[in-house]
Formats: C-alpha cells, structure tokens, sequence
C-alpha cells in the first residue's frame, strides 16, 4: 500500500485534537481518508474540528480511553475502522524527581500510555477490517532517560513490550509503534512551563539534525506504519539521531 491507497480509508485517531495527532489528521484528509478523532476535552475537539474545517470528512468523538466503558462506546459510536492510532498521553506531573514523584501522576500516565492502548486492541481489533493496523506511540525516555524521567522512561518500555505482543495476538492485523524524540508540541508546556523553549532549544543543539522535531515529522513517519504492510511489532525511532549522542 502507498499514500494514494489510504484514500476512502476510515482511521480512528485517538488524540487527534491537537500536537502530533493533529497534525497526522492533517495528512490523512489531504489523502482522501475519512478521519474519526478521538479526545477527552470537548474544547480540543471543537478547535481540532475549526482547524480540519474544508478538508474533508471528519466526525468528533468524545471520550476517555482510559475507561473501558467509555472505550467500549466510543468504538459503537464509531463503526467499522481500517486503522486506529494513538498519540495521546497524559504525563502531567510525572516528569519528577523522585522525591517529588506523585504516584497518582504515575498512575495517570500508565493508564493513558499503557491501559488505554490495551483497550483499544481490546475493543477496537474485532472492528478493523482485514489488512488493518494500529498504531502507537512511545518515546524516546525509553532509551535516553533524564532525570526527573523515571515514570516515563518504564512506561514506555511497557508500552513497546505491549506492541509485541499484540502484533503477535492480533496478526494478521498490524501493531506497531512510533518512538518520537524531543518534538515541540503542547505538551511541553505542561512538562517545563515557561523553560519549554529553552529546554528545546538545548536539545536542538546537542542532536545530529540539529533542531527538535515537529509534529510532522512524526505524522510522515506514522504514515508509513500505515502503509506499509510488511512491518509489525516495531518501533519506527524519529527522533533527529538522540539514540546516537
């Protein structure tokens, strides 16, 4: 499968409202694709919804995939997929010093990053049709942890074991993951507050691309996850060379 075969394609994209996930909802309407988007804020949405406004066919739907409940009637409400993503996360407070690490930030992030993606194989594989896929998303903590990044780091090394075994489960349907490093999307607001920029701009000069990425960058290379019908249970690393230095 190439760009132009997604075109008619129904994906569900899971965190779509803004960052990463907007930006790869972006580049599924510009390839004919009929875009689900999936979030918690129902502000988000709405503003996601402004944005993608002209670009093709979009339906909004809320929820919180942490809540098996709520996964359950999102995928109702949603009908027949070819393909499911995930971007989202919720990793307020949990880039901490240890002393300082609250275990209800850790919970929150395990749920968003870990739960949330084993209920969406769950309750969403039995609605995607043959040469499906779902796609995810780690990080590079996994690889390069900092300090303060503890909880972030085994999250996503949970995650990426997760990756494996459903691509072994679910085949022959697809799983894999994305493993983004240092990009400049909201959630760095929540992270540094008002140091975000000059933390990526540390970063930007220490990385063989030398510069951070952006949510495009991420949105291409989950493009080719899903297109790709020859990869599953791996993890596409983008993430400007960090792994290296």
């Amino acid at each position: 499968m190439d760009d132009k075969d997604l075109a008619g394609r129904r994906i569900l994209v899971v965190g779509g409202s803004s960052g990463m996930g907007l930006a790869l909802c972006e580049q599924l309407l510009q390839r004919q694709c009929e875009v689900l988007v999936a979030g918690r804020s129902r502000d988000k949405l709405e503003a996601a919804a402004a944005r993608l406004a002209g670009m093709g066919k979009v339906s909004l739907h809320a929820a919180d995939v942490t809540l098996e409940d709520e996964v359950r009637r999102l995928f109702a409400a949603c009908g027949p997929l070819d393909d499911i993503v995930c971007t989202a996360a919720d990793v307020r407070g949990a880039y901490e010093l240890l002393p300082a690490l609250a275990l209800d930030a850790v919970d929150r992030a395990i749920r968003s990053k870990v739960i949330a993606p084993i209920l969406l194989a769950k309750h969403g594989a039995q609605r995607l049709a043959a040469g499906g896929s779902l796609t995810l998303t780690s990080g590079i903590a996994a690889y390069r942890p900092r300090p303060r990044g503890v909880a972030v780091a085994a999250i996503n090394a949970a995650l990426e074991g997760v990756v494996r075994a459903l691509a072994v489960e679910l085949a022959p349907l697809r799983v894999n993951a994305v493993s983004p490093g240092w990009v400049r999307t909201p959630i760095w607001r929540d992270v540094a507050g008002a140091e975000s920029d000059k933390m990526l701009a540390a970063m930007a000069s220490s990385l063989p691309v030398g510069r951070v990425g952006t949510p495009q960058d991420i949105a291409q290379a989950i493009l080719f996850l899903l297109t790709n019908g020859y990869t599953t249970g791996t993890v596409l690393h983008v993430e400007g060379g960090h792994r290296l230095v």
